[in-house]
């Protein structure tokens, strides 16, 4: 039997869930988790718990959620009381001070969701997604100072499905990378996995989203357009403008039919969107400003869309 760690884990969002709930079903003593503070959500602003939180609070363990973590010599001291054999770090939010690295032996374990050095940074499941990847996974590594550049300790791949979304993925790779920690820290412990460099040479990144993400350029490809639909689910989503109001396009597959991009064409209860490089987008779900989601066919016999009309305006 692996033996039982000294943990301190990190997490806030539902991805965390599972490494948290994995670390302590094997047997590890988590003393402490640290999670972001409660934020306000809704229209009545209540203050709600993250799902790391909500999880701690199910398994009883002790909870901190401080504001910062840099200077604070408060939190810096309940940490170097608890002595951890490892920090455990699974999208966490913060940067991690230089203190919180040298603190435990065996280091800061982080559980990033790519197959590093590809896709480092906020957003590594809807990237890979947006850019047309069929493959992803896990790696974990040894925090250092920089962004998602220290040394790898494990990987394993798991291949995306051309109808994965980042909603659909995220879950199926939270599970396997929760696997993946607990053997990192078998392995860490008895010395059977050693650390290596990344290869600068083949990094790429993956920013945090933003809003105009989402904005469809019907210059694309449609296969581009589709990607990026899939991958940035739920937010930003994909939009553009009908009419002069804001457009979702929910749901979408690939077309045949040719014309100048962005242009509208009808055929049945078919609602199709010229694209770039001679291809065409079908669009199957949408919902329109102020308006519910709706099937095309709803929304062709609704607004009567004109096949002069372009999408964008």
């Amino acid at each position: 039997m692996a033996p039982s760690l000294n943990l301190i884990f990190c997490g806030t969002p539902r991805f965390a869930v599972p490494a948290l709930e994995k670390l302590a079903s094997a047997g590890h003593r988590i003393h402490l988790v640290v999670t972001q503070p409660d934020r306000p959500k809704g229209r009545g602003l209540e203050l709600v718990a993250s799902p790391v939180k909500e999880s701690a609070q199910k398994l009883n363990l002790p909870i901190t959620q401080p504001d910062k973590i840099k200077n604070n010599e408060e939190f810096r001291a309940q940490l170097t009381s608890i002595n951890p054999d490892a920090i455990i770090v699974v999208g966490y939010g913060r940067i991690i001070p230089p203190w919180m690295l040298d603190l435990p032996r065996l280091g800061n374990i982080n559980l990033h969701a790519s197959l590093l050095p590809k896709y480092r940074g906020a957003a590594p499941i809807q990237w890979a997604i947006a850019n047309g990847e069929t493959i992803t996974g896990n790696t974990t590594m040894r925090l250092d100072a920089g962004l998602d550049t220290g040394d790898i300790l494990l990987q394993k791949g798991l291949p995306i499905a051309s109808d994965d979304t980042s909603v659909t993925l995220a879950p199926r790779l939270a599970e396997m990378g929760a696997d993946l920690l607990v053997e990192t820290l078998r392995g860490l412990e008895a010395s059977t996995v050693h650390p290596r460099k990344q290869d600068e040479s083949q990094a790429t990144l993956a920013p945090i989203l933003k809003k105009e993400d989402g904005e469809i350029d019907f210059h694309r490809r449609a296969q581009e357009i589709l990607n990026r639909l899939r991958g940035f689910q739920p937010w930003p989503g994909a939009y553009t403008k009908f009419r002069g109001k804001n457009l979702q396009i929910l749901k979408a597959q690939p077309a045949t039919d040719q014309a100048p991009p962005a242009l509208i064409k009808v055929v049945g209860d078919h609602l199709l969107a010229a694209c770039g490089q001679n291809t065409s987008l079908e669009i199957m779900e949408l919902q329109l400003e102020g308006k519910k989601r709706t099937t095309a066919k709803d929304f062709i016999h609704g607004y009567q869309p004109k096949e002069t009309e372009k999408l964008g305006t």
